[in-house]
């Protein structure tokens, strides 16, 4: 058994939300605010029985639930209408599940017919009203006596609570909602559009997944505290000793439940409170004796004992219970374990919580024998969810636990030895090394929606990346392994700049930073990548729906024979070669109409599903004023541009290093006789630079000038300025 896929819908941002499950590790991706902790928090929720508040109800919700309010209020308002105007405001989940033929006396009470032989089986979680005619009744009383408070003052403005229905309902949620369950029907379903609530199929058996689904979570917050603060004002609730205490009591504890096997331990504990007994009758004689002498009117003289009573889960209560050894040849030297750094507390202490779900869930040690557990058997799933496992944890760590995290939750006998019972983990995370380490079919997307005709606010949807990596071909291959060998930070971040060259790569991040403080502001991904390659993240970037930035070189060449790469003129019938240009995005290889092209051409507009822009940035004529007179100068590369754009301070720096590309530039400028020496002077030497030459071009530029000093290059600053304005439409 396993989950397939759920529904969330009026959960927070989360209107409508469709998330398909992975069958081992589904991990949640994508950029700040775009709703991976309201899901988490929504599972929580519907399968773990945590509180509702009143602010997980979608905002833009609130409007309708005063408008019932407002009805309800009304003098002729005798009585509530139906649940069914709740159904649309309300948080729900639907969860389908994928059950096999010999396991349905497991879901033997949300089976949808008698003729239903196993397969797909879906149920809906809402939460809506426990009794509609209460709700309505004490919403009237405590709104009529309100106003009549409020009348008896007429010189004071004041509104009293409640002043409407979701005033009301912010104090007194879980007071009048819980969640019910109802039997979904496969016939009914459409991707991505949940059906009406089948209020006819509603389950009276109080949360009837409890008995199929384990859910266990390891929260964001973890609460590691800092040593130094000894005055108790910040506690942590998950030190490893107090961990290792809760599972000692839950599956050790000798005393519960004794076996065989504990009767040593016992009579040793037994033995040893006997002779502290003896000891301490020694040591107190003589104060109880003078005691005794005092005697007390009315009564025989009082005869004082000291008895102990040993608990051996007594012994793990401090904070010293768990320690550290520094030394391997000295085992004195000992710390307790919150003088260790916090990344190895937070990974030892998540992966014994791991460690602790799985020894829980298969009833492991005395858990067994324990009389609340006795009439109940295992439930053949095991959810858990983890939130940003990588706080405090370095890079390598990080992929250590996304590596061996499944492992260690299915790292059972029992476990191994049926298969129908099986562990799903979700983690939500903003870690790229987190993200690398998993199999990308894995990802699930979420996909921040501005407001718009769906909804008057904000909103996110889930994009499944199994349908770009799970295809396996030469695209698929290639874009994994290309990502792999990069940061994934694609998949946080709020729009994509894809660049082709070292150079671009090293300068562009100076450019944001120094001259766009908008675009600076946001967490924008720059990909390097080849012209020839580019157009492979094409799937990804379609899926993704990511406002991307290309920013191409034209590369001029002959329009015949092999295409020979040329310095660019005008008139002259030279082509593009740049696939990019010519064949993903502008397809048009003519160089004359790729320089005339205007600024809006160069941006193309896409809709589904979602609605983002991909735009093209190349190079465009410069003009220089060489020797008194205007020129125009055409480039081909980003480093000629940067060149031509910033021709003064290229004339003026000086290096005495006589083997960069700089100082080849430098003196090409300073020594050519005419402008169109100088124009094919600069293309010819960067033209044969090499890839490495043109990295070091830009750290020796870094180097010898301030990057404030640079002018960026007309192209990339209105790609630049698109993006800035795109990501800030207010602006």
């Amino acid at each position: 058994m396993r989950i397939l896929e759920i529904n969330i819908q009026n959960f927070r941002k989360l209107l409508q939300c469709h998330i398909e499950f992975s069958e081992k590790t589904t991990l949640f991706v994508g950029a700040n605010n775009s709703g991976k902790t309201s899901a988490m928090d929504a599972l929580g929720k519907f399968l773990a029985d945590r509180n509702f508040t009143f602010n997980d109800i979608t905002i833009s919700e609130r409007s309708a639930i005063n408008v019932i309010g407002e009805r309800w209020i009304q003098k002729d308002c005798e009585e509530p209408t139906t649940i069914t105007e709740w159904e649309s405001l309300m948080p729900k989940m639907d969860i389908w599940l994928n059950v096999a033929s010999n396991e349905m006396h497991y879901v033997a009470c949300i089976i949808p017919t008698l003729k239903w032989r196993g397969g797909k089986l879906g149920v809906r979680l809402a939460f809506f009203p426990k009794d509609i005619v209460k709700l309505f009744t004490d919403y009237r009383d405590a709104y009529f006596a309100a106003r009549e408070v409020e009348k008896a003052k007429e010189n004071v403005e004041i509104r009293l609570y409640p002043i409407n229905l979701s005033e009301f309902l912010e104090k007194n949620l879980n007071t009048y909602f819980s969640i019910k369950t109802y039997i979904l029907d496969e016939a009914k379903e459409e991707q991505g559009n949940p059906q009406e609530t089948p209020f006819e199929m509603e389950c009276f058996i109080d949360n009837p997944l409890k008995k199929i689904i384990k859910v266990d979570m390891i929260d964001a917050q973890r609460g590691f505290t800092d040593p130094d603060n000894t005055d108790g004002t910040i506690r942590s609730k998950q030190q490893l000793s107090e961990q290792m205490r809760d599972y000692y009591e839950k599956h050790l504890d000798p005393e519960k439940l004794p076996s065989s096997e504990d009767l040593d331990i016992l009579h040793a504990a037994e033995e040893a409170r006997k002779a502290f007994d003896k000891n301490l009758v020694i040591k107190f004689r003589p104060a109880i004796q003078e005691l005794e002498g005092l005697g007390y009117p009315g009564m025989a003289d009082p005869k004082l004992t000291i008895t102990t009573k040993m608990s051996m889960s007594e012994t793990l209560k401090h904070d010293a219970a768990v320690q550290y050894t520094l030394s391997k040849n000295d085992t004195t030297l000992k710390l307790p374990e919150k003088y260790n750094g916090l990344g190895y507390q937070n990974l030892i202490s998540m992966v014994f919580d791991l460690m602790r779900f799985r020894d829980d869930w298969m009833r492991e040690g005395k858990a067994k024998q324990a009389t609340r557990d006795s009439d109940r058997a295992i439930e053949p799933l095991h959810i858990v969810l983890i939130e940003e496992p990588e706080a405090h944890l370095h890079v390598q760590v990080q992929q250590v636990f996304i590596r061996k995290a499944y492992d260690v939750l299915t790292n059972h006998r029992f476990i191994k030895e049926n298969s129908n019972f099986n562990t799903q983990l979700v983690i939500s995370t903003h870690s790229s090394h987190i993200a690398r380490e998993t199999n990308f079919a894995d990802l699930r997307y979420f996909k921040r929606l501005a407001e718009g005709p769906e909804s008057i606010i904000a909103t996110s949807k889930v994009i499944n990346l199994s349908e770009v990596f799970g295809k396996n071909d030469e695209t698929d291959k290639f874009v994994t392994r290309y990502l792999q060998a990069t940061h994934c930070d694609l998949f946080f971040a709020d729009a994509v700049i894809l660049v082709e060259g070292a150079a671009e790569n090293m300068l562009l991040p100076h450019f944001i930073r120094n001259k766009y403080p908008k675009l600076y502001q946001r967490y924008i991904s720059i990909l390097s990548i080849n012209g020839r390659h580019s157009h492979r993240l094409n799937p990804l970037i379609e899926k993704l729906c990511i406002p991307t930035l290309v920013i191409a070189d034209i590369d001029s060449a002959e329009a015949t024979g092999h295409h020979k790469a040329i310095c660019p003129e005008r008139g002259k019938g030279f082509i593009s070669s740049n696939y990019t240009i010519t064949k993903w995005l502008i397809k048009e290889k003519d160089l004359d109409k790729l320089l005339s092209l205007p600024f809006e051409k160069k941006e193309i507009f896409k809709e589904t599903p979602y609605k983002y822009s991909v735009r093209v940035a190349y190079q465009t004529p410069v003009s220089i004023a060489y020797e008194g007179n205007d020129e125009e100068a055409i480039a081909s590369t980003f480093e000629d541009c940067l060149v031509y754009t910033n021709y003064q301070l290229f004339k003026t720096t000086a290096t005495d290093d006589t083997g960069s590309l700089i100082k080849s530039v430098s003196d090409g400028i300073n020594i050519a006789d005419s402008f169109e020496t100088f124009h094919k002077g600069v293309y010819d030497t960067l033209r044969n630079g090499k890839s490495d030459q043109k990295a070091e071009f830009a750290l020796d530029l870094i180097y010898a000038v301030d990057p404030n000093e640079l002018i960026v290059p007309a192209y990339i600053d209105e790609g630049l300025k698109w993006l800035q304005a795109y990501l800030d439409p207010e602006e």
